[in-house]
């Protein structure tokens, strides 16, 4: 079971990185516009939430592997013996 949260995680932070992705064009599409309040507003915001997603995705990530590359659980360490 551990194994597969471990890969439940993988994905979710691939699945981050992507929308963090998707957020900076859309950020860099924004800027474009002409200089209004709530173009700074939204700029400022993305910019937030693409940092959000992206320590996320890289929480995530490291975690999942970790839990991927974990040796046998005790459990089957008994066993073997």
């Amino acid at each position: 079971m551990s194994k597969f949260i471990a890969l439940v995680q993988v994905l979710i932070s691939l699945v981050a990185a992507l929308a963090a992705a998707a957020t900076l064009v859309n950020l860099i599409f924004i800027s474009t516009r002409p200089e209004t309040i709530s173009v700074v507003n939204t700029l400022i915001g993305q910019g937030v939430l693409i940092i959000c997603l992206l320590v996320m995705a890289r929480v995530l990530l490291k975690r999942g592997l970790a839990g991927l590359r974990q040796p046998k659980t005790a459990a089957n360490a008994d066993t073997a013996t």
